[in-house]
């Protein structure tokens, strides 16, 4: 019944919130711990910050920008080593998402934040390669992709003075990781287009230019709502997407289009000829799209319970 699976769906939601605040707790006891062993002042004033930032979140909301990345932080590590998503699980518009924590009087502080974020992506080591992120990727870091600019949900000017912040961090280090792209609209200023061609040229390669107008466009002719599809970006090497309102993740572990392959041929691969699936019937003898439907969903739930 849908209130049983509904049940089950929170109850995976609790277990997996439960395990990332722990994780985070982790990292405050040994932050906590090196504190008390620490001699040096100012780095003994460092620890007991991080201690602090990580009690704080993921449990609870973030207060402020620092709170803000680490909590961002921890559940990118959370999701890249639980699903091993080809390691392009990106913040998507980091611009718009601390927004309400940045404190234009603390630019420098929030500058260096964001630069040991910077480091921290381009440090992070892919999780092991399971499936056919093995097969068909060798790398060793994330490549995530870092959106700037673009529209807002009511379609107004998305540009703000953390973009400008990120296009500052963005030229000042230069690392391979993450990736970095302007989403440019028609609503956006020229200051921000003309500051990112200017780090364009110096020929280090990023950011990456994308049609913030077009990306839009696509998204609602696939079905996205006008709201979800402004709120999107570019990600990956390279899809648009809804960030936030789709599993959003680069994997090619579940093939859709074989399963409906195998529901036409009663659960055999008419490739090499294995039964791959159960047998479902043979379509020729179906007379209602209800049954093909059935063979269908026969063969989703075989796949989805050995998974």
């Amino acid at each position: 019944p849908a209130a049983y699976a509904k049940q089950e769906e929170l109850k995976a939601m609790r277990i997996a919130a439960g395990a990332l605040i722990r994780f985070g707790e982790r990292y405050a006891d040994e932050a906590a711990k090196q504190a008390k062993a620490e001699s040096n002042p100012q780095r003994k004033a460092e620890l007991e910050k991080i201690a602090e930032v990580c009690r704080n979140v993921p449990a609870h909301a973030p207060s402020n920008f620092h709170e803000a990345l680490q909590y961002y932080w921890f559940v990118h590590l959370g999701v890249t080593t639980e699903l091993n998503t080809w390691d392009a699980f990106c913040p998507g518009r980091l611009d718009q998402h601390p927004l309400p924590f940045y404190n234009p009087e603390q630019r420098a502080e929030a500058e260096e934040l964001l630069q040991c974020f910077w480091v921290k992506f381009n440090n992070q080591p892919a999780p092991p390669k399971v499936g056919v992120t093995a097969a068909e990727s060798g790398t060793y870091t994330d490549f995530a992709q870092i959106n700037v600019g673009g529209i807002m949900a009511d379609g107004s000017d998305g540009v703000n003075a953390v973009s400008y912040l990120l296009l500052d961090v963005i030229e000042e280090m230069r690392l391979l990781q993450p990736s970095s792209s302007i989403q440019v609209s028609c609503k956006n200023p020229d200051p921000f287009i003309k500051l990112a061609a200017k780090i364009i040229r110096t020929g280090f390669g990023q950011p990456s230019v994308f049609n913030a107008d077009v990306v839009v466009q696509e998204m609602v002719r696939v079905g996205k709502s006008l709201a979800d599809a402004r709120n999107g970006g570019t990600s990956g090497c390279v899809e648009t997407g809804a960030f936030g309102k789709e599993a959003y993740i680069l994997t090619g572990y579940f093939n859709i289009p074989k399963v409906f392959e195998l529901a036409l041929h009663d659960g055999r691969d008419p490739r090499t000829g294995s039964q791959l699936g159960p047998h479902s019937g043979d379509p020729r003898a179906f007379t209602s799209f209800e049954q093909l439907y059935a063979a269908f969903e026969a063969q989703m739930r075989h796949f989805i319970d050995v998974k």
